[in-house]
């Protein structure tokens, strides 16, 4: 395993969940992740990602919700875990991401390489 992969695994488990609204879409648009994150997701065809964007949508979003909710990137497990990125229905955990944590999070985004969802 190599050591971004070891940082993701470590930061995915300090960040808190919560049930999102059923149907709720709202923080699917598209965002920017590692590479090491896009290699773990499915390959989407040129055509998908282009409607996706065009959409303001991400290209793993299904008619059921994420298609890749178990290996979704870091920056969408953040989403209403903390006032930076608070969930557009208010919906949050009983505890919010540690701060020290998040900060750690938004350090490492700094220093990869990102993409486009």
């Amino acid at each position: 395993m190599n050591r971004d992969t070891q940082v993701i695994k470590f930061f995915r488990k300090q960040i808190p969940t919560f049930a999102c609204v059923p149907g709720c879409h709202d923080c699917c648009g598209p965002v920017l992740t590692s590479t090491t994150e896009m290699a773990r997701l499915p390959r989407k065809s040129a055509a998908e990602q282009e409607a996706a964007l065009a959409a303001l949508s991400c290209p793993h979003l299904g008619a059921d919700g994420c298609q890749v909710y178990e290996e979704r990137p870091l920056v969408c497990r953040l989403f209403g875990t903390t006032p930076k990125l608070a969930c557009p229905n208010g919906k949050r955990p009983v505890v919010m991401i540690d701060p020290q944590v998040e900060e750690q999070i938004f350090q490492y985004f700094t220093q990869v390489r990102h993409v486009l969802v």
